[in-house]
């Protein structure tokens, strides 16, 4: 996703003075889907993603492997439209909730942890 496509909003002030980003600019993002309250993944966010994710409603995320923007569901189609974005009492980790089209993980599972337990309660 290249940012020559559209200019990038600019991340509103009320955010840039809320959200607590990373050394290298980062905040996590747990995404949950607005109708089940089902963990969905985990993924990292810039200013720049935020600011797109706030403007178009559809969750933008950025890749630490690619070092690029990553539009969820841009090649598989499984987009998540956001519902509510929220910060934990720190500021440094955001809750998106979202209406999942299809799969949320790239290995076709229903969620990143979906048959992941390491252990069982």
């Amino acid at each position: 996703m290249s940012s020559a496509e559209t200019p990038t909003p600019e991340l509103p002030q009320p955010a840039r003075d809320a959200v607590r980003f990373n050394a290298e600019g980062l905040v996590p993002v747990i995404t949950q889907d607005a109708a089940t309250s089902e963990v969905l993944m985990l993924a990292w966010m810039n200013a720049e993603a935020l600011s797109i994710t706030l403007a178009t409603g559809d969750g933008v995320y950025y890749s630490r492997s690619r070092q690029e923007l990553w539009r969820k569901g841009a090649t598989s189609g499984n987009v998540q439209r956001v519902v509510s974005l929220a910060l934990d009492c720190d500021g440094d980790t955001v809750l998106m909730r979202v209406d999942q089209s299809g799969p949320a993980c790239h290995t076709g599972t229903t969620t990143c942890f979906t048959g992941r337990e390491i252990t069982h309660a």
